[in-house]
């Protein structure tokens, strides 16, 4: 029972001590020294090369690194028989809860205008803002917009969520689909991206999404860069109708050196650190599907590859 291992930005070695605990006679393989293509049975993935899954004839079970699984969907080759899984570790929905209710208080408590105050030495008490008046609006409501939503309505803000299938959250305003997608904007001062990546989802924050939020919104995008018009925000912002944004994911990572968003002073920027895959606490989670896959039962968070998550 052999697994390939492969990510550029993993280190097998942890995973390897890791998986050893939960199935001591599982053999680890790590790309690109794969030995005998017959003896792969389980990938361990993030953005494998393209056909690579596609090479291993005996291959049961794929496992993804992360939460999201579009690197695997571009795969013109991705074997579609073959069960491909998220990777749903409550640590990651924790890290990501955790980052989008810091973005938005971030920008709610106005702390790029005191910084500035500090900066000038200015002491300057500026009006409390009206947390109970505030509406953050999550995009994307699987397990991490839920819970997300769940800890920003906890603090007393205005929550409402939208989806392309309809969710039921308590004390959560819920729209869904395109004919849903104009009245959940409108009124939203923190706007918080977390949906998939697809065909449907590509491109959703542009200059007309953009222009349907009230006067000195925010955007907040820890999903995926492809969401984002990168051009069209910045037009927005540099406008004057876009506050701010804090942006997680990119287009093109690592953000080149050169782009505009890096200098901005209403732009904060981070390297894809909203929610990263922590080993410790995700292995047993692999290693339980592995069991599962080598028993013959489907894998939790199996994904539905016409759907795309």
């Amino acid at each position: 029972m052999a697994l390939l291992f492969i990510s550029e930005n993993d280190d097998p070695s942890v995973w390897k001590a890791e998986l050893a605990k939960a199935i001591p006679e599982l053999e680890v393989r790590v790309w690109p020294e794969c030995g005998d293509a017959d003896d792969i049975e389980y990938a361990l993935a993030w953005n494998p090369p393209p056909g690579l899954l596609a090479s291993f004839p005996n291959l049961r079970f794929i496992q993804a690194l992360g939460m999201g699984i579009d690197p695997f969907l571009t795969d013109p080759k991705l074997p579609k028989s073959v069960p491909l899984a998220r990777l749903v570790d409550p640590d990651m929905v924790r890290q990501m809860s955790e980052f989008v209710v810091h973005a938005v208080l971030r920008f709610h408590r106005q702390s790029t205008l005191y910084a500035d105050h500090q900066k000038k030495r200015l002491w300057r008490q500026e009006a409390i803002p009206d947390t109970s008046g505030a509406t953050v609006g999550i995009m994307g409501l699987g397990m991490l917009g839920a819970d997300a939503a769940a800890k920003l309505e906890a603090i007393g803000f205005r929550v409402r969520g939208w989806s392309l299938r309809p969710h039921e959250m308590q004390n959560i305003e819920n729209f869904h689909g395109r004919g849903g997608f104009e009245d959940f904007i409108s009124g939203v001062q923190f706007l918080v991206c977390l949906l998939p990546l697809n065909e449907s989802t590509a491109d959703i924050i542009n200059k007309d999404t953009l222009a349907l939020l009230p006067q000195g919104a925010y955007v907040i995008n820890a999903a995926r860069g492809g969401h984002v018009v990168e051009d069209d925000l910045l037009g927005a912002i540099n406008s004057g109708h876009i506050a701010g944004a804090a942006l997680d994911v990119f287009r093109t990572e690592p953000l080149p050196a050169d782009h505009p968003f890096w200098p901005h002073p209403n732009i904060h920027v981070t390297p894809h650190i909203a929610a990263l895959t922590n080993p410790i606490t995700a292995a047993r989670l692999v290693a339980e599907n592995i069991q599962r896959a080598a028993a013959g039962q489907p894998p939790d968070n199996l994904v539905d590859i016409r759907r795309g998550y």
